[in-house]
C-alpha cells in the first residue's frame, strides 16, 4: 500500500511536491479513519468490561486486554499522524518556496531583458542632456520675459525725484484750497465792540458808588 501511495516501485522519476502532498493527505485520511475505528473499539471493550465486571470476570479481563492493545495502536497512529502532518507542512512550505523562487526567477529575467538595451553611462549622459536643455529653456524664458528697448534706459532715481515734486505740488495745492487766499479773509474790525460800552458805563457807575460810600463813611 505504501509503495502504491509513494511510488516506491518507480525509482526513475521522483514525485512532484503536489503529488507528495496529495499522497500524504490520503495517508492522513486513512489513519484518521483507523483512529476513529480504534476509539470506537476501545469504547466498546470498556462497556463489555463494565457489564461483566461482577458477572463474568474472565470476559471483563479479556475486554480490558483488547482495550489495552487498541490503545497502544491508537497511540502509534497518533504519533504517525503527527509525523505525517509535520512532513506535509514542510513539503507545502517547500512547494510554496519553490513557486516563489520560480516567480522571482521569471521577474529577474524580465527585468534583465528590459535593461538589456540600456547602459548606465548612456542613462547618465541622457540625464545630463536633459538638465542642460532645461537650463537653456529657462534662459530663453527669462530672455523673452525681459522687455528690451521699452524704457529700460530711464534712470529710476530721476523718476522718483520727479514723483516727489509732483506730490509736493499737489500737497501745496490742497493746502491753498483749505486755507483760502488773502482776499477771501475777513477784514479787521476798526470799531469798538458793542459790548465794551456797557461794560465801561457799568465801571463808571461802580466808581461813583464807591466814592459816595467813602464820603458817607467819613
Amino acid at each position: 500500500m505504501f509503495k502504491k501511495l509513494f511510488g516506491g516501485g518507480n525509482k526513475d522519476k521522483a514525485p512532484t511536491p503536489q503529488e507528495g502532498i496529495q499522497r500524504l493527505r490520503e495517508v492522513e485520511e486513512m489513519l484518521m479513519k483507523k483512529s476513529d475505528f480504534l476509539e470506537k473499539k476501545i469504547e466498546s471493550e470498556v462497556n463489555i468490561a463494565k457489564k461483566n465486571g461482577t458477572k463474568n470476570k474472565r470476559v471483563a479481563l479479556q475486554a480490558l486486554k483488547r482495550k489495552k492493545r487498541y490503545e497502544k495502536q491508537l497511540q502509534q497512529i497518533d504519533g504517525t499522524l503527527s509525523t505525517i502532518e509535520f512532513q506535509r507542512e514542510a513539503l507545502e512550505n517547500a512547494s510554496t518556496n519553490t513557486e516563489v523562487l520560480k516567480v522571482m526567477g521569471v521577474a529577474s529575467k524580465a527585468l534583465k531583458s528590459a535593461h538589456n538595451n540600456l547602459d548606465v553611462d548612456q542613462v547618465h549622459d541622457l540625464m545630463d542632456d536633459v538638465a542642460e536643455q532645461q537650463e537653456v529653456a529657462n534662459e530663453i524664458s527669462e530672455a523673452i520675459s525681459n522687455p528690451v528697448g521699452f524704457g529700460q534706459d530711464v534712470d529710476e532715481d530721476d523718476l522718483l525725484a520727479e514723483l516727489e515734486e509732483l506730490e509736493q505740488e499737489e500737497l501745496d495745492r490742497q493746502l491753498l484750497e483749505v486755507g483760502g487766499t488773502a482776499e477771501d479773509l475777513p477784514s479787521v474790525p476798526t470799531a469798538e465792540p458793542a459790548e465794551s460800552r456797557p461794560a465801561k458805563a457799568r465801571q463808571v457807575e461802580e466808581d461813583d458808588d464807591m466814592k459816595e460810600l467813602e464820603m458817607w463813611a467819613s
